[in-house]
């Protein structure tokens, strides 16, 4: 076999060996770059990892706040803006949180409802035009909607929930 012949042969085995490593080594650096789920449902104990844990959904809805969960205001804030009947998430805590800290990060103005054991929390512009509670939790589940601030307006947002103080 003539000598170009093989030298081209090397080459394109070579050319296609650097493709497919550049394939694998793109694929295993963004393999833990995958976003965070949408409108997940989340189950945690204490010292769970990644913390932050997040999800992210869209807010808002057409019914007010304050009618879903029959309560204006708590300890916490009103219970403004609209939300869907159904919560946009479900919060299972395996066991009791001496801290724990809920956030809505969204580029719009969000509101935040969170139903279970011992209490309804409400809260509106927490940091920002972002909601969030943090404090003691009981273990259980919770119901947690994310509403937008006017009615039938619908913004993506992520929630993130945290022991770090």
């Amino acid at each position: 076999m003539p000598r170009k012949v093989i030298k081209l042969g090397i080459k394109i085995s070579f050319i296609i060996a650097s493709i497919a490593i550049a394939s694998i080594v793109k694929t295993v650096a963004f393999a833990d770059e995958t976003p965070p789920p949408i409108f997940g449902d989340v189950s945690i104990s204490p010292k769970f990892l990644p913390d932050p844990f997040q999800v992210r959904g869209m807010s808002g809805g057409s019914l007010p706040g304050n009618q879903v969960v029959a309560k204006r205001e708590t300890s916490t804030g009103a219970c403004t803006g609209f939300v869907d009947q159904k919560p946009d998430h479900q919060l299972e805590l395996g066991k009791k949180f001496d801290y724990l800290k809920l956030q809505v990060d969204s580029p719009e103005d969000t509101t935040l409802i969170i139903s279970g054991p011992g209490g309804t929390w409400c809260n509106d512009d927490f940091d920002g035009k972002n909601p969030g509670i943090v404090g003691e939790w009981l273990p259980g589940t919770y119901q947690i909607w994310i509403g937008s601030y006017n009615r039938d307006e619908y913004f993506p947002y992520t929630l993130k929930i945290t022991e770090a103080k």
